[in-house]
Order: C-alpha cells, then sequence, then structure tokens
C-alpha cells in the first residue's frame, strides 16, 4: 500500500503511516511489534479509523467468495449451441449420403470425440459449467485421506483415528499473544482442524453461542501446543473483538472452548 497522505517515511505513531497500520492489520509484523502498536493505534481515533476502513474493505472482500458464479451471457450459450449443431448436421451426413451412394462411416479425426446428439452435447457443456466446485471437492478429499493414512503424519488416538497435528500460529492457554494475529486473520474462513463450517457451528453451538452470527475472521492456531480454531467476533464496540478458540475435537455438547477473552479497547 502507498502512503497517500500521513506519517511520511513510515513513522511509528501520530502522525501514523497508512502503510504501517495496512502492515499491522494484514498481520505481517512480528508478534512483539504487532503486541506494542495495537494499543497505540486504539488509541488514535484517527488510526482507528483507518483501521476500521481496512477491516470493512477485507470483509466486503471475503464476502465476494460465498456469491454465486454468474450464469454464462446468452450470447456465448447460443454460439456454442450453434456450433455444436452444425457438428452434429455435419457428422450426421457422412453417415447418411445421399441416395446410391456407398454409405462411408465417419471417422472422427484424431483428438476430437465424435458429437452423438445435441442434447447430450448440452448436457455435457452444463456439466463442464460447473467443473470447478467438484474438483475442489475432490481434491480436498484427498488431502484429508492422505493427511489420514500415511503413516508417520499423524499421532494415532485409542480409537484409531488419526488426531490432527497442530497448526497456525502459537498462543497461550489463556489467548496471550492471539491479538497479535488479528490483522492477518480478518477476512480468512480458514476451518483448519474442523474442516468445515458445519463441524465449526455443532462447537459454537455447544458453547452456548448463535452459529447464525457471521465471524469476522476463522484461522488455526495451536494454543499451549493443542491444535485448535480462532474464531473473532465483533462486540459492537469500535476496535474491540471476542476471541474464541475451540479445541480441535469440539463437537455437539462438547464445546471445548481453549479460551474466551475480549481484546481492544474497553
Amino acid at each position: 500500500m502507498t502512503d497517500e497522505s500521513r506519517g511520511v517515511g513510515g513513522t511509528v505513531g501520530p502522525p501514523w503511516s497508512v502503510d504501517v497500520l495496512a502492515d499491522l492489520h494484514a498481520g505481517v509484523l512480528d508478534e512483539h511489534e504487532a503486541a506494542r502498536l495495537w494499543p497505540r493505534v486504539q488509541a488514535d481515533p484517527e488510526a482507528r479509523a483507518i483501521i476500521e476502513a481496512l477491516e470493512a474493505t477485507t470483509a466486503d472482500l471475503a464476502a465476494l467468495a460465498d456469491e454465486p458464479a454468474p450464469p454464462m451471457p446468452a450470447e456465448f450459450a447460443a454460439r456454442i449451441d450453434q456450433a455444436l449443431a452444425a457438428e452434429a448436421a455435419s457428422r450426421q451426413a457422412a453417415s447418411f449420403p445421399a441416395a446410391g451412394s456407398a454409405p462411408v462411416p465417419a471417422s472422427p479425426e484424431p483428438g476430437v470425440a465424435p458429437v452423438v446428439d445435441l442434447a447430450a452435447a448440452r448436457r455435457r457443456r452444463n456439466k463442464r459449467l460447473g467443473w470447478g466446485a467438484g474438483i475442489l471437492t475432490a481434491a480436498a478429499a484427498a488431502i484429508v485421506a492422505i493427511a489420514v493414512t500415511v503413516p508417520g503424519t499423524t499421532q494415532e488416538t485409542g480409537t484409531g483415528v488419526a488426531a490432527p497435528a497442530p497448526a497456525g500460529p502459537s498462543v497461550g492457554g489463556d489467548g496471550s499473544g492471539a491479538e497479535a494475529l488479528l490483522g492477518g486473520a480478518m477476512g480468512v474462513r480458514d476451518f483448519g482442524p474442523l474442516q468445515d463450517e458445519q463441524h465449526l457451528d455443532a462447537c459454537v453451538g455447544a458453547a452456548g453461542l448463535d452459529p447464525d452470527v457471521r465471524p469476522e475472521g476463522i484461522r488455526p492456531v495451536t494454543v499451549d501446543g493443542k491444535p485448535g480454531v480462532l474464531v473473532i467476533y465483533t462486540t459492537g464496540q469500535l476496535a474491540q473483538f471476542r476471541l474464541v478458540a475451540f479445541g480441535a475435537d469440539c463437537g455437539p455438547g462438547h464445546a471445548n472452548v481453549l479460551f474466551d477473552k475480549v481484546v481492544g479497547k474497553k
């Protein structure tokens, strides 16, 4: 980000450099520096306003991931249909020559699949439009399968199910150090050892929280050596957040809250 107005030269403090605030919000500063700067930023109304603007932008960009893919423009769909119809007609003519002529079997060109009929081709076309979600789902399943079955990649529990290895930055058992992760976690939706939103919702519900409240960020963390997931909520107060960490084995009836703390302006 280019510093356009304040703190030219990267001044760490009022007047604040926009570059410094952007780095702090993005989580690229080391933990000690971030922990030193956050209280000063929260005490400065102008700095908080810039951080708020960055958070709003990050949240807007993250929301785009949940938007449905736009349909193919009608003009392109029509052109594909016309091309398929022309190809089908030409192959049909080659298969059924004029009366008196010996039938000549149509030989598909190398590397080109024959078009059976227009309806089937359209179905194939529609199926291809949704290739992305299927491939990503299969890839995710393959990664999970490898993590569970490859020897030496995880520790085995007493039930024979592979226990998730610790992942993500380390924080204290009381959540110390978690505040420094705020900037880099805003807008992130990485469920880590919980794998997906349904598992997280079960943990949230077991803890007595509302699963319908959308977190500002979700990312894996290691809490006192234990794998977990950090969930960030707003509190309704400017520059104040509630940080809740769930253990990897949480679920219905078992919240396993590793820590629950409020950080920022009191």
